[in-house]
């Protein structure tokens, strides 16, 4: 209960499909899911009606406005008649949606139908709802105003949220736990901060080397001489285009001094840029999605 959890995972992991199993959308051929004492197998029909969803795509009526296809889903969701009209006006502010609310759906905008869909999932407060990508298309502004309203449902209802994004910021922002989903597998699972704890020991540097260098093998080769010298922790992650990303083994090496060998680096080399920075949540996911066949 309150809790936000991540499901995180590049395009093929495996996500929406485990989402349609957990919504009784797919057949399970293995495992169990419980919510409470109702067992997804044994109980599927009392299960759903704890299970809120807002599938990756958009399936809206398009003759219907947005006020009421709401009312629609909080009467299907057994809400009593008295309550629907104050719990709709409250869920339409808090997804930003109330200018659009009695306009069909059909003239509205993706990220509109997005904030829709999200609306939808919330209908009754159930106890577990699950969003697939539920921000995307959405602009920064109400991207925030939805994580507010999230935070709040948590406080309120106790609900639990299962979400997965391809924005790490939002992840950071909203989810205690993180899972990474490779290959239809969980690699790794715990708190933002216990993965960088256990994936990133370290730093991370990021060199932008100047363009019309890149495809002389001296100066790459110089550059790797110059950093396996001065940084003997240095691990080379990944080479793109003129980018070089450097992993800092060594959690003891001074800030003053990683700087002091880049800006020298800088001069010596023409470097257009660097950056140094602790591993981010970013560079851990990257790091299992290379893994991803």
């Amino acid at each position: 209960k309150e809790e936000c959890f991540g499901l995180l995972g590049v395009n093929g992991a495996g996500k929406t499909t485990t989402f349609r199993m957990l919504t009784g959308d797919e057949s399970l051929t293995g495992g169990q899911a419980w919510i409470g004492r109702l067992s997804l197998r044994q109980d599927l029909q009392h299960f759903q009606r704890e299970v809120g969803y807002c599938p990756q795509f958009d399936a809206l009526l398009n003759k219907m406005t947005g006020i009421e296809t709401l009312f629609m889903f909080c009467r299907l969701r057994g809400m009593t008649e008295d309550m629907i009209p104050a719990y709709v006006k409250d869920l339409t502010a808090m997804v930003d949606l109330t200018p659009h609310s009695n306009k069909c759906t059909e003239t509205y905008s993706g990220g509109n139908r997005r904030k829709l869909s999200l609306a939808i999932a919330l209908c009754a407060a159930p106890a577990v709802i699950f969003l697939d990508e539920p921000t995307s298309g959405v602009d920064p502004s109400a991207r925030r105003k939805i994580w507010s309203t999230l935070a709040s449902l948590q406080r309120i209802y106790g609900s639990a949220f299962v979400l997965t994004s391809h924005s790490m910021e939002e992840c950071e922002a909203l989810c205690a736990r993180v899972a990474i989903m490779v290959n239809g597998q969980l690699q790794c699972l715990g708190s933002v901060q216990h993965l960088r704890h256990k994936f990133g020991q370290g730093f991370t540097i990021l060199a932008k080397l100047r363009r019309d260098m890149t495809e002389d093998p001296s100066y790459m080769a110089s550059i790797e001489q110059f950093v396996r010298q001065e940084m003997p922790s240095a691990v080379l992650k990944d080479v793109h285009q003129c980018l070089l990303h450097y992993h800092i083994t060594d959690p003891q090496m001074l800030w003053s001094k990683m700087f002091a060998l880049m800006e020298d680096m800088k001069h010596r080399f023409s470097l257009e840029d660097y950056t140094i920075s602790d591993t981010t949540l970013e560079q851990i996911f990257l790091s299992f999605a290379r893994r991803q066949r």
